[in-house]
């Protein structure tokens, strides 16, 4: 799974419509949020750093509740955009969390297990699950 880096808000018009989960780098205005989901007609979730998140109005929450797109907490760790626009989600973590299932664990324990061993912020992980 591939997550778009996108650093500053004139890059949104650039956006493709496939694109499905879309990292903003940085503090998005509701206007930015809004123009994003015209743009990226797939999107299924915005990932965005702890510190913008807060700062995310209630109605811009409400308008990405009725739009069904998630609004997850998170940094992409060690990613260099000037290599490569997209943050990789490996398969392995995927092949992890089934791993985890097929034990007989439940959501919260493989959270836990895998907030241990990746480092991928709890809201982008439970929405992986």
């Amino acid at each position: 799974m591939k997550i778009r880096v996108v650093s500053s808000k004139d890059e949104i018009s650039s956006l493709g419509n496939s694109e499905e989960i879309v990292h903003l780098a940085f503090r998005p205005s509701n206007k930015d949020i809004f123009v994003l989901v015209q743009t990226c007609s797939n999107l299924k979730a915005i990932h965005i750093p702890s510190s913008y998140k807060k700062t995310i109005s209630k109605s811009t929450q409400m308008f990405l509740e009725m739009q069904n797109i998630g609004l997850l907490e998170g940094d992409v760790w060690g990613h260099r955009k000037d290599i490569n626009e997209y943050y990789e989600i490996k398969p392995q973590i995927f092949d992890r969390i089934e791993d985890l299932k097929t034990e007989g664990q439940n959501d919260e324990q493989i959270l836990s297990r895998m907030g241990m061993e990746t480092r991928l912020s709890k809201d982008l992980l439970k929405f992986l699950i």
